[in-house]
């Protein structure tokens, strides 16, 4: 999923579940920030303080992509959630280990990181936590199949496009075989390009062990958001087995509704459409709104309101405000969702990551 779903549809998706437009709002900036927060490293201040983060996403060129560990670290907790196969904890899906990374929609792994969450919501993070979760959520729905780690299983051949678009007339095939070369490792959905995130297109391809694999993404794409929005309202009572309903009827229509008509390849550019319709009013639910607008870096960035830069420098000056700061909460977010995964969730299914 690209920014149109992890921004701007997760704040509707808040909006729906109940949420104030400012607790929505960072639902969302959090949401899309892990696809951008792509530094790691110790932050120095003037008076001896310092922060350590961690990043949450690599670009696909990155050479961290070659490490094991890092892989495991970003691409496996944060955009690959191994799924186990869809298996409850202490059962094993059949073949190889590659079969529990393989990430699959709404897991008991995904819902027990879901469930992690709700239950520690009064942390000072929580907002910014939820969000992190839902962006890893949604992506078990657009990433399944493919697996956060260096393997065959991640191979994409003789994939076509089985909607009518229009844009691909000379077939995804094709298209997959221009822009993709061996620079392109077989690292999540790298070899699909940007196909699992489109949410108009209905599409199918042979995967790495010669299954025919068949993908309607919006289908997939509003069950993520009709889960996200259970989720969501879980986390507003505080209670993970609460008994919920999802989307509205109408907020689920004109979700729906966007996701199959605005067939742009770009992300960048139907996020734009979506928040057009968000501030002319196309949610009955919650009516006209204006989201904060998203920016990674540069002075309207979450990093420059907490550091006065966008910029990494040897000593930043230091802000008692910048405890409390959405950038910095961020951070604390992506180490706690890390550990929570990595260390308290993945063993009780037999899986030893990072």
């Amino acid at each position: 999923m690209q920014i149109d779903f992890h921004h701007a549809t997760t704040y509707v998706i808040a909006r729906d579940a109940g949420f104030a437009h400012k607790e929505a709002d960072i639902i969302a900036y959090a949401a899309q920030y892990v696809d951008d927060a792509t530094s790691t490293g110790t932050v120095q201040f003037d008076n001896q303080a310092v922060y350590n983060r961690i990043s949450s996403a690599h670009k696909m060129l990155d050479p961290r992509n070659t490490q094991q560990l890092a892989n495991h670290q970003v691409w496996l907790a944060f955009h690959f959630l191994p799924g186990n196969g869809g298996k409850a904890a202490g059962k094993n899906p059949g073949g190889s280990f590659i079969n529990k990374i393989v990430c699959t929609p709404n897991s008991p792994v995904a819902q027990e990181m879901v469930r992690g969450v709700i239950l520690d919501k009064d942390r000072l993070y929580g907002l910014h936590r939820l969000g992190v979760a839902m962006h890893v959520y949604a992506d078990t729905w657009a990433h399944q199949g493919f697996a956060g780690v260096l393997h065959d299983v991640n191979e994409v051949d003789d994939a076509e496009e089985t909607s009518d678009s229009g844009l691909f007339d000379g077939g995804i095939g094709r298209f997959l075989r221009g822009v993709l070369d061996d620079t392109i490792p077989p690292l999540g959905h790298g070899r699909a390009n940007v196909f699992p995130d489109m949410p108009f297109l209905q599409w199918r391809y042979k995967n790495g062990v010669k299954e025919v694999v068949t993908r309607d993404n919006s289908g997939d794409f509003i069950k993520a958001a009709d889960h996200m929005c259970k989720a969501m309202r879980r986390y507003r009572l505080g209670n993970p087995d609460a008994k919920v309903t999802g989307l509205t009827t109408k907020t689920k229509a004109q979700i729906k509704k966007l996701f199959l008509e605005i067939k742009i390849k770009s992300g960048d550019e139907r996020h734009q459409h979506w928040l057009k319709a968000i501030r002319g009013g196309a949610f009955e639910t919650f009516g006209p709104a204006r989201i904060s607008s998203y920016f990674p870096r540069g002075s309207k960035s979450w990093k420059h309101a907490a550091l006065g830069t966008s910029h990494d420098l040897p000593v930043h000056r230091y802000q008692p405000e910048f405890l409390k700061s959405n950038w910095k909460l961020f951070h604390d977010a992506i180490q706690a969702h890390r550990f929570h995964v990595v260390h308290d969730i993945l063993p009780r299914y037999g899986i030893c990551a990072a």
